[in-house]
């Protein structure tokens, strides 16, 4: 064949080209269906209910994805709830064991300080004891009647009565005491002694207060009206006995203290 000769066309190929597109339109043809007959009635049901179920599936899609985010909401709201819930349980038991340990201290403390107010308790009982048993031996107490004595004439005149002529009552302590505090200048009436000696002991010379502020600080009121140490040591009148619970020496030392603060006993109505 020449070089400049014209190419034949592939006749083979022209020919499978042809077949197919002829078996495409005779495809096409026989799928096309007259209006109107039973075929195109039976595809036109196919599509309606193609279309159907297509447009059925995207609000089903639809309600599914609120679905799982309801779904996932519930789950943060859950673990929300559990984590509230267990610091709210680690709240509730740090405050149980704050308030245990603030009642524990508590306790400790009061029974602290009733182990302490029972050892000062002691401790001056113990001490009153021993002052009582040096003070009973070495006490210069003077000689008293019996009520039913009857003074000397002479006892009578004096102007200062001897201890003597005094019972041994509170009526006697108190009439010796005034002898006493007239010729000390120490102002104060029968009245003021007697209704101060019934608030302050009943009449009881060894009547010990052990529960009042004196006392926590160990130095307990004693005698008729109840007089503390320091005050009786200060304000003892000279002539009288040492002994704090001495009727006369109590009585004596608590009005020479009344009057140097209130004036006279006589003034005297409570707590003093």
């Amino acid at each position: 064949m020449g070089k400049h000769a014209r190419k034949r066309p592939n006749r083979t190929r022209i020919a499978v080209v042809a077949t197919a597109s002829a078996a495409a339109v005779t495809a096409t043809i026989a799928c096309t269906v007259l209006p109107g007959t039973p075929e195109a009635d039976t595809q036109n049901a196919s599509a309606a209910s193609d279309a159907a179920l297509g447009s059925d599936l995207v609000p089903a899609n639809h309600v599914m994805s609120q679905q799982v985010a309801i779904a996932r909401q519930n789950v943060q709201t859950a673990e929300d709830e559990a984590r509230s819930k267990a610091r709210a349980a680690a709240r509730s038991q740090a405050e149980g064991r704050a308030k245990a340990e603030a009642t524990r201290k508590a306790e400790a403390i009061r029974k602290a300080e009733a182990a302490r107010k029972a050892e000062a308790r002691s401790k001056i009982e113990a001490r009153q004891r021993a002052e009582e048993a040096a003070q009973r031996a070495a006490r210069s107490q003077p000689t008293r009647t019996p009520a039913s004595a009857t003074p000397s004439a002479s006892a009578s005149a004096s102007a200062t009565p001897s201890a003597g002529t005094y019972s041994d009552d509170l009526d006697g302590w108190i009439k010796e005491a005034l002898a006493v505090m007239t010729a000390h200048n120490i102002p104060g009436t029968y009245d003021g002694i007697y209704r101060n000696i019934i608030r302050e002991s009943s009449g009881n010379p060894q009547a010990i207060n052990l529960t009042d502020s004196n006392a926590a600080a160990g130095i307990p009121s004693k005698g008729l009206l109840q007089v503390i140490d320091p005050t009786f040591q200060q304000y003892h009148v000279e002539g009288t006995s040492m002994d704090i619970y001495d009727p006369v020496a109590n009585i004596t030392a608590a009005c020479n203290y009344a009057a140097a603060n209130y004036g006279s006993i006589d003034n005297v109505d409570s707590a003093y």
